[in-house]
This record gives structure tokens, C-alpha cells and sequence, in this order.
């Protein structure tokens, strides 16, 4: 257990949900515009793009896979601590296992009989949003990537990036930038094998990892882009990183300067764009405009939404986020429960399991 004050845990569990709410909100608003050009964008929704999250008959605006892969990232991972009990866990073949669930709702229409934990049996996963090539292939073909042998080694899509947070949202006594880095890496690997796709997920985990310790987004890039400088291959997530500085240091914010980062759909890019936009806007008064501007551009903007409001939402806390928009998003609370169980897994996970709690319910949620 975490020896944490009761002041200190709340700051972490609002930092945690922020995190995972704020991600799939990202992720919401930009995935009406995810396949639009800029100008296509200004035409259909007006001068200034898109400027409100788009909800349908029912009020609910629908999020993409990249919050479906982020939320199975989390089940894997708590259920990896409560494996640690057995005294035998491999996070990444239990990440991998979560990411097979994942695989299943793209292909099933509803939950099996016998679903695998409480998250594989939410009805609302159970649908195709676009999911990546690389993430269908490489978890759909036999074995496991990893670091020596991984799956798709030429792509290093966004389908790294956007799934990763999670890698970053141990508290800080517990879990090194670093050790974040090279597990998000190494998990990454399962489906994109090209250098930069697996090193911009470590990088996005250590920031976020940073971030949860208190430090600020610049100092977070920092830690960052210290521990790429000792990776072979970071040559291209780290000239990115230093553009989304120097492009967060000049006026004016707009997405014509996102236009010059790229277009998302590679991993660099994403967390590139997601970091700028994030810079551009840090006060927490302005999340509302940063995740507009990190949408509104002619690239993977469900993507850059999504790493953008993982950012803003570990950074400030779940209250910084708008609250209209976090009302309508697709499976809130199945998300904000999953975050809250996230949160007591890390810091009280003793009296959840283990030789000193009970070992029924929580495991029931998260068999080990």
C-alpha cells in the first residue's frame, strides 16, 4: 500500500480520472473530423471549425478505439498488480490478454455469455470505431510481440500513442518515469514494431508519469526527451517533441501551426500535436480551447484529442475538464469506474486482495 495522505490520494485519484475522462473526450470530439481536411472542417461546421462536441439523437457523443484501447490498457495493468499476489506477473503478456479482449469487441456484437471481468461485459464496447490496421493484425495474428521479436516492425502508427497513458498513472513512490517508459514501450511492440512507434508510446507514459508526480507539462517533456536520448532509434520522436516546444513558444495558435507538425497519423506526430496544443493553452481555465485546437486540423483528430486530454486531465484534474462535455461522452461511467478502481488498486490494493483483504469481489472484477 501506498503511504499516501488522505490529501495527496485525492489529488492522485482526480489526476487518474482526469486522465482517463479527459482522453476519451479528446477522443469524442474529435472523431466526427477525423477523416476531414481543415478546410472541409471550416465548410461544415463554420469560420472557426469545429467548436462544441457532437452528440446524437440520444445526447451522447461516441468515442473511437483509442479509448476502447486505453481502458483495456488499465484493465490489464490493475489486473497484472493483482497477479503480483501469486508471485508470478508479467505485465505485458497480461496487458496482452486485456488487448485480445479488446480484439473480441471488434469482432463479437455484444458480450459473450461469460465475459472476462466486468469491462469485457459492457455492452457499449462492442462496436467498430475504426480501429487501426496495425492493432487488428497484430494482436489478431498467433504470438505476442516483443522488443525482440515484434509485430508489424515497419509501423509506427498512432495506434502506439493513443492507447498509452495508462503506463504513466502509477504514483510516483511506486513506478520510475522510466520504469513507465520502457513498459508502455515494451507493450507497444505487440502491434507496432518500428522504433519511433514503440519510443513515442514510452514517451507519452513518462510524461504522463511525470505529470502525475506534480511537475508541470514543459518539465514533463524534459524528463522525457532525457530518457529518449538513451534509446536507439529516438531521433525522430525527440525532433518532435522539440517541435511541439518551439511551436508552443510562438504565436499564433492555430491549427495552420498543427499542419506543420504533421498529420497524426503516425506516433511522433500524434504526441507532438497533443504536447503542442496542450502548451499552447496550459492554464487550466483554457482546456476547453486547447482540446478544440488539437482537433481542428486536417489529421487523425480523435488521436490528437485523445492525447491532448489525457495530458490536460492528469495535469490539472479531472475538475479542470469541461463538465457539458465530460456529461455526454460515451460510457462515462463505466470510464470514471474504472479510473476509481485504477486509483484503489494502486494505493490500497491490500485490503482489496491478497493474504490481507478479501479475494472474492475485486477479483471477480479482475480475475488473476
Amino acid at each position: 500500500m501506498i503511504d499516501l495522505d488522505r490529501a495527496a490520494l485525492e489529488r492522485y485519484r482526480s489526476r487518474v480520472r482526469g486522465c482517463l475522462i479527459g482522453g476519451a473526450v479528446g477522443d469524442a470530439l474529435g472523431a466526427p473530423v477525423e477523416f476531414l481536411h481543415s478546410d472541409r472542417i471550416r465548410d461544415e461546421y463554420g469560420p472557426d471549425g469545429l467548436t462544441d462536441l457532437v452528440t446524437g439523437s440520444d445526447g451522447v457523443a461516441l468515442v473511437t478505439d483509442d479509448t476502447q484501447m486505453t481502458l483495456f490498457t488499465v484493465d490489464g495493468l490493475i489486473r497484472a498488480s493483482v497477479r503480483a499476489d501469486h508471485g508470478a506477473s508479467h505485465p505485458p503478456s497480461t496487458v496482452h490478454r486485456a488487448y485480445l479482449r479488446w480484439l473480441d469487441t471488434q469482432r463479437l456484437a455484444a458480450p459473450p455469455p461469460d465475459p472476462d471481468g466486468w469491462l469485457a461485459a459492457q455492452p457499449w464496447l462492442y462496436a467498430r470505431r475504426a480501429p487501426g490496421n496495425a492493432c487488428l493484425s497484430g494482436l489478431g495474428s498467433p504470438g505476442m510481440g516483443t522488443p525482440e521479436q515484434p509485430k508489424n516492425p515497419g509501423s509506427k502508427g498512432c495506434g502506439t500513442v493513443m492507447r498509452s497513458a495508462p503506463f504513466g498513472l502509477y504514483p510516483h513512490a511506486r513506478v520510475t518515469a522510466g520504469a513507465a517508459f520502457d513498459l508502455s514501450a515494451e507493450c507497444a511492440t505487440q502491434t507496432h514494431g518500428h522504433p519511433t512507434g514503440y519510443l513515442a508510446a514510452g514517451a507519452f507514459a513518462a510524461i504522463v508519469r511525470t505529470l502525475v508526480a506534480g511537475e508541470d507539462l514543459r518539465a514533463a517533456v524534459a524528463v522525457a526527451l532525457d530518457l529518449l536520448a538513451g534509446r536507439t532509434g529516438h531521433e525522430e520522436t525527440t525532433a518532435a517533441l522539440r517541435s511541439a516546444l518551439a511551436a508552443a513558444d510562438d504565436d499564433p495558435r492555430s491549427p495552420d501551426r498543427i499542419e506543420h507538425l504533421g498529420g497524426a497519423w503516425i506516433a511522433e506526430e500524434a504526441l507532438a500535436i497533443g504536447v503542442y496544443c496542450a502548451l499552447s493553452h496550459p492554464d487550466p481555465a483554457e482546456v476547453r480551447q486547447a482540446l478544440l485546437l488539437s482537433v481542428n486540423h486536417s489529421g487523425d483528430s480523435d488521436s490528437t484529442g485523445s492525447v491532448c486530454g489525457n495530458l490536460l486531465g492528469t495535469w490539472h484534474g479531472e475538475t479542470a475538464l469541461p463538465p457539458d462535455w465530460v456529461a455526454a461522452v460515451e460510457g462515462r461511467g463505466a470510464i470514471l469506474e474504472l479510473a476509481d478502481d485504477w486509483a484503489m488498486e494502486q494505493t490500497q490494493g491490500a485490503q482489496l486482495h491478497g493474504d490481507h483483504g478479501p479475494c472474492t469481489e475485486w477479483t471477480r472484477r479482475y480475475p488473476a
